[in-house]
């Protein structure tokens, strides 16, 4: 048996790196909504700013599990 480890680190690094990158924006965009609260205090659009904020990141996070279940599935290719 054969295994090729350079693939093997290849596949590992990218994992942790779009792990942390979809965490990352998943933060971004919890931090977007906590500033829907923080806009009554402040009303100059910093609500709609939020909220275009946390739909975005929401929406990224979203599509990369979704790209994720399609390559795993194999009846989607």
């Amino acid at each position: 048996m054969h295994l090729d480890w350079t693939a093997l680190g290849q596949v590992t690094a990218v994992s942790i790196g779009v792990t942390v990158a979809v965490v990352c924006v998943f933060a971004l965009g919890v931090l977007g909504l906590a500033r829907t609260d923080d806009s009554r205090e402040h009303p100059d659009g910093a609500r709609a700013l939020g909220l275009t904020q946390a739909a975005l990141c929401f929406l990224a996070c979203a599509a990369v599990v979704a790209y994720g279940i399609y390559l795993i599935v194999p009846q989607f290719h």
